[in-house]
């Protein structure tokens, strides 16, 4: 009779009273011949399943196919303690949560023990005092993989006792025991993720004699909890993550704990405009169901995932703080939320953004930078505004090269100029791009956009004139009007609107 299920994908447990109950029941079920021996040979088993199968390792987690997956998988099968190393927003935390995809979806444990003792190999007092009481009748219960899984952010004022656990006086007095008897532990986050998966996140954040705690459970498996004569034997796969900037910034691993890491994986950012875009799709919030429709042209998701690579190349913006993924994340949410709002104040059915709600979602943007001094001297917001420009001019680039524009820019040097605020109609500002000589034709020539279709027109257009701002052939004001560029301004340095 077999009740634990190996499965390539995070599935529903399987309903608790069909398992065992008490530990007589789970003998005669044979899960003593087939469990694994340790947590770590439970990930290898169901690893090595997955791998054969061919099946996505960790779900929603693009990019790091071909770089980073390589390595984990590396780790795990070598049953390592690992340690993840990258900048902010490289989804370092959520390739830890999804680790309990490769768990078994449920586990028997003694039940009421608080650290997940094994029915067959109990290390807490407890354990062992419920089976010399009740022998084949101790109760069993099952602990689902997720509840195997625990994680804590790492802080200077996290103590030894946090994590390992120390006296509980409370205990001591309710039961009658001596402090030192070991029911009156009170056990730290470590403990109780017994036969599971801890994970600690911003390891150089831990005060260095934390960090000396956790020296045992790395390299003998066990650990000692201050003030009692006893030694727990956890079976525990322990996973790190650090931020570069941290060793500098607010601590640093100490260099024994550094030595018991068994492997460290270095991730990155996007390495391409192409598979951002594909992240910030899956991860932006911009289907909006409570309101009107929205749709979100390709330009709009190519221009707000330029501007954060455009950020990382910024010798005003600090490399070493990284700019998170969450920027073109939240940036598109802000874009989103812009047209929306637009929409719905002209009763519009449909909301489609444009370039004006990438400037209006700098609040998205500007706090996300970590500036240099040079930054901190021009200031986020016209640094963010250089950014989106800059952007549209890549995108520009991108889609038609070297683009003969100058039909239009003589249009603006003759003194036309042009209103296009994130708050003007879409039927307006369509108006308006007719106007100027050879927009509108250039833009649907290059297949940027269909005639027919105002609202891409629209943005495609957009698109063209902040180019033609960030090459200083024209000029944009912060209310958004285009006119000639003067020539003072095209020898100014970028950032004076």
């Amino acid at each position: 009779m077999r009740f634990l299920r190996i499965c390539t994908s995070p599935l529903q447990a399987p309903s608790m009273s069909r398992l065992p109950e008490t530990l007589g029941a789970l003998k005669r079920s044979g899960y003593a011949t087939n469990r694994p021996a340790s947590v770590k040979d439970e990930i290898r088993r169901n690893l090595v399943a997955r791998l054969q199968d061919g099946a996505p390792l960790f779900r929603g987690v693009l990019g790091y196919e071909d770089t980073v997956m390589p390595q984990i998988v590396n780790a795990l099968l070598a049953r390592h303690n690992f340690i993840l190393l990258g900048l902010r927003g490289q989804a370092k935390s959520r390739i830890l949560r999804a680790l309990t995809t490769l768990l078994d979806e449920v586990m028997p444990v003694i039940a009421g023990s608080e650290v997940n003792d094994d029915p067959f190999r109990p290390i807490s007092k407890y354990g062992r005092q419920l089976i010399d009481q009740h022998g084949e009748d101790t109760p069993i219960s099952w602990v689902t993989r997720d509840q195997r899984y625990v994680e804590k952010l790492a802080t200077p004022d996290v103590t030894v006792a946090d994590i390992i656990g120390d006296v509980d006086p409370i205990k001591a007095a309710r039961g009658g025991h001596l402090l030192s008897d070991e029911l009156t532990i009170l056990y730290g986050m470590l403990p109780r993720a017994n036969r599971g998966i801890f994970a600690l996140n911003e390891l150089p954040d831990l005060a260095g004699k934390v960090q000396v705690g956790l020296f045992n459970i790395m390299q003998e498996g066990d650990v000692q909890i201050k003030g009692y004569p006893v030694r727990l034997p956890l079976d525990v796969l322990l996973c790190f993550t650090a931020n570069p900037e941290d060793y500098t910034a607010r601590g640093k691993i100490i260099t024994p704990l550094k030595d018991r890491i068994g492997s460290e994986i270095i991730t990155h950012y996007p390495e391409s405009v192409e598979l951002g875009m594909s992240i910030t799709k899956q991860e932006a919030w911009t289907r909006r169901e409570d309101g009107v429709s929205i749709r979100v042209p390709d330009l709009i998701e190519e221009v707000v995932e330029r501007v954060a690579f455009e950020a990382r190349d910024d010798k005003r913006i600090d490399r070493r703080s990284g700019v998170s993924q969450r920027m073109p994340i939240s940036t598109m949410e802000n874009v989103v939320s812009n047209a929306e709002q637009r929409a719905l104040r002209n009763g519009d059915s449909e909301a489609v953004p444009r370039i004006a709600d990438v400037y209006a979602a700098l609040p998205a943007i500007t706090g996300k930078m970590e500036l240099e001094y040079e930054g901190e001297l021009v200031g986020g917001a016209a640094i963010a505004r250089e950014l989106i420009r800059r952007a549209c001019d890549a995108t520009l680039q991108a889609r038609a090269g070297d683009l003969d524009t100058d039909e239009i820019v003589i249009w603006f040097d003759q003194g036309s100029a042009l209103q296009v605020s994130d708050e003007i109609g879409l039927s307006l500002v369509r108006q308006g791009f007719d106007l100027v000589p050879g927009l509108v034709d250039t833009v649907v020539a290059l297949g940027m956009a269909q005639r027919n279709d105002s609202a891409t027109v629209v943005v495609a257009c957009e698109l063209v004139l902040e180019a033609l701002v960030a090459r200083r052939k024209i000029s944009r004001s912060d209310t958004g009007s285009y006119r000639r560029a003067e020539r003072e301004s095209r020898r100014r340095p970028s950032g004076d609107y």
